[in-house]
C-alpha cells in the first residue's frame, strides 16, 4: 500500500458516529442453584491465593481518605460496605507508593499509614466472612498543575527563552527586558502566541503544566528507572505486612507505568522505543515487587488492551505486553482501556485536567449515551484477544474484564465464550454493593441496576466523595438517619442495607 502524494487531495474528517442512547438490557436472572452451578460463582486461582468466585470490584477511588493519605472511618465503612456482598476479590483504590502531598487519596509511601490500612485488610476480611480476597492497587503518579490564569502563566510558569525574547522584542519594536518581555507575550493575541510558543508551551497555556516520562531534561524524571522499584517494593511490602491478600500493580490510564508502556514514550535511555524498551522497567518494577513480597503473596497488573488515542498503544503492543507479563511471573492480568490525558477536554481555569473527559475517557467508562456499538460488555474484544494470545504463548494466567458489566448474564456469556477468565464490574457494584450475594442466594430481581449516567464518575471528577444517584431515591431502612453524609451534606455516603434474611 503506496502513501499518498503531496499533491494527493485532502481528505474530509470522517463524520462523527451518532450519539444513540441505549437502554440497559433486561436480564433473566439465576437460581441459587443456577448461580452456584454457574461458572462466574466458581473459584479460581491467583498464584498463591484462591478466590471463592469470580467475581471482582476494580479499584475506584471514593475521595474518602484524609488529606494526608489516612484511612478514615468513611474508608473503612465504603470497603466493608462492598465487602458485605461477598466478592471473591474486591481491589482497594490506587495508593500512592510516594510519601508526598496528593489530598485525600490513600498513601502507602510510609510505616504511618500501615495502622489505618491494616484496619481496612481487617473490616474487607470481617464484613466477608473471609470469603473475599483484598488486594491493594499501588502506583505512581506524575506531576499535574491546574490551568493558570494566562497572566499567571507568563508571569512564573513560562520558562524564558532566547526565542521568546526576540519574538517579543521584534513584535515591540525595541529591547525588552525580561519582565518586559513577559508582558509583551501575554498581551499577544491568540494567532501571534501560537508562533511564539512552542506545543509543549501552548499545552502548558491551555491545560496546565504535566509531567511526562519523556522529560529526560529533568533529573527526577531521568531517575525514574532507577527509583521506582524500589518505591513499589516498599509498598508491597508494607501492604503484605497489613495483611492485604496481594496487590495490584497500576499500569494503567495516564499514570507514570502506563505512560512507560505506551507508544508515546520515545525514552532515548533504553527505557523506551522499542517494545523491548517500554517494557523494561515494569517488569524491572515487577521482579523487585516480587523479591520483596516473595511467591506467597499475590501480585497482579492492570494495563491497558488499548490507549485509545492517536499515536498510542494498541491491541498489538498490548498482547506483547500481556505476554512479557505472564513469562515474568505475574498472577493475573487485569485489562482496561483510554482514560489518558492525551485527548482530555481543556479543564476551567483553576482545574486540572482529568483523564476521562475525552474519547479515551468514553472507552474506558462507556456510558448509555454512546455510538452503535453501546457500553455494554464494550472493551470484552481486548480481553479475548489478550487471554488467547497468553495461552497461544503456553502460560495460564488468568486475564480479568471489565467495562459495561451489567448482569449476570453477560458475566456468565463472557467466561462459557472464554474471553476472560474473571468478570469485574464497578458501576454496577457501587449501584448495589449486594448484588453478587444477591445473585448467588437466588434474589437477583431484588438487583439495584446501573443507569450507566456516569453520575459516579462526574462526582469523581470534581473531587467529590463519589456515590451513587440511586441510593438516594425513597429509602427508607432505619439507619438512614445515622447514614454520614457528603460534605454538602446532600448525598448520602452509603449504599443502603440489604438484609439477607
Amino acid at each position: 500500500m503506496t502513501e499518498p502524494s503531496a499533491k494527493s487531495p485532502q481528505q474530509p474528517p470522517a463524520p462523527k458516529p451518532a450519539v444513540i442512547w441505549h437502554r440497559v438490557p433486561e436480564t433473566k436472572w439465576p437460581s441459587a442453584e443456577e448461580a452456584r452451578a454457574s461458572r462466574w460463582f466458581s473459584p479460581v486461582q491467583l498464584g498463591p491465593v484462591a478466590a471463592r468466585t469470580r467475581t471482582w470490584v476494580p479499584a475506584m477511588v471514593p475521595w474518602r481518605a484524609s488529606d494526608d493519605g489516612l484511612v478514615t472511618q468513611n474508608v473503612l465503612d465504603w470497603y466493608g460496605r462492598f465487602a458485605d456482598g461477598r466478592p471473591g476479590v474486591l481491589v482497594v483504590e490506587a495508593t500512592g507508593i510516594r510519601d508526598v502531598p496528593s489530598g485525600p487519596l490513600l498513601r502507602i509511601g510510609h510505616e504511618r499509614f500501615l495502622p489505618g490500612l491494616r484496619a481496612l485488610a481487617d473490616t474487607v476480611h470481617q464484613r466477608s466472612e473471609g470469603q473475599t480476597l483484598v488486594f491493594l492497587q499501588i502506583l505512581d503518579f506524575l506531576s499535574i498543575r491546574r490551568r493558570p490564569e494566562p497572566s499567571k502563566f507568563f508571569a512564573r510558569f513560562l520558562e524564558l527563552r532566547d526565542a521568546h525574547r526576540q519574538f517579543a522584542a521584534q513584535h515591540a519594536g525595541r529591547a525588552l527586558s525580561d519582565q518586559e518581555a513577559r508582558d509583551t507575550l501575554a498581551a499577544m493575541p491568540r494567532p501571534l502566541l501560537e508562533q511564539a510558543l512552542s506545543p509543549r508551551e501552548l499545552r502548558d497555556l491551555d491545560f496546565g503544566q504535566r509531567e511526562e516520562v519523556n522529560d529526560e531534561h529533568l533529573q527526577h524524571i531521568r531517575d525514574l528507572p532507577r527509583t521506582l522499584p524500589s518505591l513499589f517494593a516498599d509498598a508491597a511490602r508494607r501492604a503484605k505486612e497489613a495483611g492485604f491478600d496481594g496487590v495490584e500493580l497500576h499500569y494503567a490510564h495516564a499514570y507514570t507505568m502506563a505512560s512507560f508502556l505506551s507508544r508515546t514514550n520515545v525514552r532515548t535511555d533504553g527505557y523506551g522505543g522499542s517494545i523491548a524498551g517500554r517494557q523494561r522497567l515494569p517488569l524491572e518494577v515487577f521482579a523487585a515487587v516480587r523479591n520483596a513480597v516473595g511467591k506467597d503473596f499475590c501480585v497482579g497488573v492492570r494495563f491497558l488492551g488499548d490507549e485509545a488515542i492517536a499515536g498510542g498503544s494498541a491491541i498489538e503492543d498490548s498482547t506483547q505486553h500481556a505476554m512479557a507479563f505472564a513469562r515474568a511471573g505475574f498472577d493475573y492480568v487485569s485489562i482496561s482501556k483510554g482514560g489518558k490525558f492525551d485527548d482530555a477536554k481543556q479543564p476551567n481555569v483553576g482545574d486540572a485536567a482529568y483523564p476521562y473527559t475525552g474519547p479515551s475517557g468514553h472507552e474506558c467508562m462507556p456510558t448509555v449515551r454512546s455510538d452503535a456499538r453501546g457500553p455494554f460488555s464494550r472493551n470484552v474484544h481486548l480481553s479475548r484477544d489478550i487471554k488467547t494470545a497468553v495461552h497461544a504463548a503456553g502460560f495460564s494466567t488468568p486475564v480479568v474484564t471489565a467495562g459495561g458489566i451489567a448482569s449476570f448474564e453477560q458475566a456468565e456469556a463472557i467466561l462459557a465464550n472464554g474471553d476472560a477468565d474473571i468478570v469485574a464490574a464497578a458501576r454496577q457494584s457501587l449501584a448495589d454493593p449486594d448484588w453478587f450475594r444477591k445473585v448467588e442466594l437466588g434474589r437477583g430481581t431484588e438487583v439495584r441496576r446501573c443507569k450507566f449516567t456516569n453520575y459516579c464518575e462526574g462526582l469523581d471528577q470534581k473531587h467529590k466523595e463519589v456515590t451513587c444517584q440511586l441510593w438516594d431515591r425513597d429509602f427508607t431502612d432505619e439507619d438512614s438517619a445515622s447514614v454520614p453524609r457528603s460534605n454538602d451534606g446532600k448525598r448520602r455516603l452509603l449504599a443502603p442495607k440489604w438484609r439477607a434474611d
